[in-house]
């Protein structure tokens, strides 16, 4: 395996929805937390938040850094990536 070619392969970030029902999303490097309403993960293009209901996880792959999501998908969100860990906290997004 060449370190490279990993690499490259790596830095794709692609979400694919099907009937708002199931998510897959790839290049995802950790999942920062998640319940049956909330996904909050970081990817190769910034942290992203998923928002649903009865959301559960179907498949992990932390090789290939993918996961598939089930449920009722109501909003994708990509957080600002310049704050501080505190400021992107969730304590500090409901207190705005």
């Amino acid at each position: 395996m060449n370190k490279e070619t990993d690499k490259i392969e790596f830095l794709n970030h692609n979400i694919n929805i099907t009937e708002r029902q199931n998510v897959q999303v790839s290049g995802v490097t950790k999942i920062d937390s998640f319940d049956n309403e909330e996904f909050l993960l970081e990817t190769t293009a910034g942290p992203l938040g998923i928002k649903g209901k009865d959301l559960e996880i179907i498949k992990l792959d932390t090789y290939e850094g993918t996961i598939m999501i089930k449920g009722v998908i109501d909003a994708f969100s990509y957080f600002d990536t310049s704050k501080s860990k505190k400021e992107n906290s969730m304590i500090a997004r409901l207190l705005k």
